[in-house]
Formats: structure tokens, sequence, C-alpha cells
């Protein structure tokens, strides 16, 4: 068991649920249709990957410390990138538009981390 994942993964998951109700309520009057849907998808893939991460975190037949940091990592840069871009305009900072390309980097970090689950699970026996 990895304590340090299960915790990084349960606070994902409850900053993933405030900024899901904060989006859910807050921000429906306040961000155009886009931003709103792009910010939404920010939240689901933050959520999926902190659950990942607590499972992650009770696994203790694969090695997974660099499996987490990659989720750590895709989380912060994928989902935390598209919040910000989400306010760019409510917060006027034209700036923030230059995060557009982390994002990407993110995604490919949360894909590295599956694909790299992937190879280390086929080499386990078997599973208890």
């Amino acid at each position: 068991m990895t304590k340090k994942l299960i915790s990084l993964g349960a606070v994902f998951g409850a900053l993933a649920v405030i900024f899901g109700a904060f989006g859910a309520h807050a921000l429906k009057g306040i961000l155009s249709f886009d931003a709103l849907q792009a910010y939404e998808t920010g939240v689901r893939y933050q959520i999926i990957h902190a659950l990942l991460l607590v499972i992650l975190g009770f696994q203790s037949k694969i090695d997974v410390k660099l499996i987490g940091k990659l989720i750590v990592w895709g989380i912060l840069f994928f989902s935390f990138s598209i919040y910000l871009l989400s306010f760019k305009d409510i917060l006027g900072w034209p700036a923030l538009k230059y995060l557009g390309p982390i994002t990407p980097i993110g995604g490919l970090l949360l894909l590295t981390s599956w694909v790299l689950l992937i190879f280390k699970s086929t080499k386990l026996k078997q599973i208890d």
C-alpha cells in the first residue's frame, strides 16, 4: 500500500467534488457555454484519475511510483490548465491563453500512466 498515492487521490477527489459543485452552481451564469464545458471536462478527468491514484495506492504487486507521479503531474497540467483557461476572460488575464499547450502535455502524461500500467500489469503472474 502506498499511503502517499491514496492521500493524493483523496485530495484530488475532494477538490474535484468542490470544483464540480462550484462549476454547476456558481459558474453557470458567469462562464460561456464552451468555457463551462471545458471546465467540466477538467473536473471529469480529475475525478477519474483521483480514483486511479487511490486504487494504485492499494496495489502491492506493481511498482506504482512512476505511474503515480505521471498521474499527479497529468492532473495538474491537464485539469488545472483547463480551469485557468476557462477563467481567462473573467479574470481579464489574456496571458492565460499561453497555458493552452500545457493541457495536451498533461493529457499525454495521463495517457502514459495508463500505458505504463498496462505494461506493468502484463508482467503480473496472478492477481489475488
